[in-house]
């Protein structure tokens, strides 16, 4: 595509040598160790790095263009823009020929839930017999294809080349996860999206954003403008007032489990295996066994059932999906049980996620309800008081271990956890290494206790010192088991 087609979808650039202005780009990038020859390199600017500097290494391996924030003394024509990123991200959608316009797709954000409702509706889809495909934290999958992940939303380039994919397969539906750090780093810029889900908005990422007004508005950038032409949020939650008010007189529908509703849920029973509740959706009423435990869950599988009837699949199609499906990979996920005691496995790492899913557990747990859990470095350390805290008031005893330390310390990530758990309870231990907090966890259960394990959930990795060890939850929690009923 030439670059001077690519920099009509600007609204506000400056070309500089402009004599090159029609040369033809044959591929885009925003690192310079790929950049190939006719590339568009983006020269990003961000939290300790600038890529000005790496725009002479990018021009040596073949970049023809450049996007810059600031001129440079360089030859090759530069799109001198405000703002790189939200210019990298409508090249994109330019470049592979608008992907969004021509897929249903629904974006998910919100503080958790985002993957399990994104492959609720997956099901949901899948069922009514439509082509569906998902991106988010558990990774891509469309067709035949499976490819892993390493952001919840994916970079543009990655982004709007998978979308094209997804469309060259024939897939008509995607359902994709929206992060708020996507949304602030202008991810989705261009993106068409033809429904939009709220599920809830906790704490995190406070050490990104420098309050919850600021994550907050993050998140709402998805539902503003023309972006969302269908919002669908969570009543129940009170940040959803916020963005009824700036939908104004946009299309919204609002779930819950309050009959002011849209779409609500009358629970009938809970239990260890999962949900039974009556579903109520436009005037309809559908019995629905979700194998998943958690009033949290019930709000997910809402949220799938509002999406997926307004965009036409009928509530009967709904309630089978539902039912028939068998749970999310690493989401309040049973790992195995052992002498008559239960072990789980959640991706809950935050405050919030940590009491809901503790709580679900609490209502059926005849024994001890025992936690093991810890907190990821280089992430936002306000939280980890507070988790502490968490679980030292929905637990009966927490083993304090290790998450993906990253570049930190993990004794002094576990120090930050104790004071907040300290200050209610003095039932933990700490157990610095993750395989052998899971091998005490699993060593002390007896019948009828209930083993969390959580924070990574289906994480295949352990980040260690900048080196992702292999590393499986559920597979060290079969082997402990093995070798305690020897």
């Amino acid at each position: 595509m030439r670059l001077s087609k690519l920099a009509s979808r600007l609204k506000e650039v400056k070309i500089i040598c402009g004599e090159d202005w029609e040369r033809e780009i044959v591929s885009l990038s925003c690192y310079s160790q790929e950049t190939e020859k006719s590339s568009l390199f983006f020269c990003l600017t961000g939290k300790g790095r600038d890529g000005h500097a790496y725009a002479k290494e990018a021009i040596k391996r073949g970049a023809a263009a450049l996007v810059v924030e600031r001129e440079l003394p360089v030859k090759v024509p530069q799109l001198l823009v405000k703002n790189a990123r939200e210019a990298m991200s409508l090249i994109a959608c330019a470049f592979y020929g608008e992907p969004s316009r021509d897929l249903k797709v629904i974006g998910i954000t919100g503080t958790n839930g985002k993957t399990t409702t994104a492959h609720m509706i997956t099901e949901i889809f899948r069922k009514a017999g439509k082509r569906v495909g998902i991106i988010g934290t558990l990774g891509i999958s469309y067709a035949n294809v499976r490819l892993p992940n390493d952001f919840t939303t994916p970079d543009p380039i990655v982004l709007q080349r998978t979308l094209a994919q997804m469309r060259e397969s024939g897939i008509e539906y995607v359902t994709m996860e929206v992060s708020a750090h996507a949304l602030y780093y202008y991810k989705v810029a261009g993106m068409y999206f033809t429904a939009c889900i709220f599920t809830n908005l906790t704490q995190d990422h406070l050490d990104f954003f420098e309050n919850m007004s600021d994550y907050g508005n993050a998140k709402k950038q998805l539902f503003v403008g023309n972006i969302c032409p269908l919002a669908i949020v969570n009543g129940d939650d009170s940040f959803s007032k916020w963005l009824l008010t700036e939908r104004k007189d946009a299309k919204t529908l609002v779930y819950g489990l309050k009959e002011k509703c849209d779409v609500f849920a009358e629970i009938k029973s809970e239990s260890l295996t999962g949900t039974e509740f009556v579903l109520q959706t436009f005037g309809e009423r559908r019995r629905v066994k979700l194998s998943i435990t958690g009033r949290h869950n019930v709000y997910n599988a809402l949220a799938s059932c509002a999406c997926a009837q307004a965009l036409g699949v009928h509530s009967r199609t709904i309630a089978m999906a539902l039912c028939e499906m068998n749970g999310v990979n690493g989401r309040l996920e049973k790992a195995g049980e052992v002498n008559g005691a239960h072990i789980f496995v959640d991706f809950a790492h935050t405050p919030d996620g940590l009491e809901k899913s503790l709580s679900a557990l609490k209502k059926h747990c005849k024994g001890r309800l025992y936690c093991l859990f810890g907190c990821g470095g280089n992430r936002d350390k306000s939280k980890r008081a507070v988790m502490g805290e968490t679980v030292a008031k929905n637990a009966d005893f927490a083993i304090l271990t290790s998450d993906n330390p990253r570049f930190e310390d993990p004794l002094d990530i576990l120090s930050e956890i104790e004071k907040g758990y300290k200050s209610v309870s003095r039932d933990y231990v700490v157990v610095p290494s993750r395989e052998e907090a899971i091998a005490y966890g699993v060593d002390k259960l007896k019948r009828g206790d209930i083993l969390l394990v959580a924070g990574k959930g289906g994480e295949e990795y352990q980040e260690i010192m900048g080196i992702k060890y292999p590393f499986k939850d559920n597979d060290i929690i079969k082997s402990c088991i093995i070798e305690k009923q020897r």
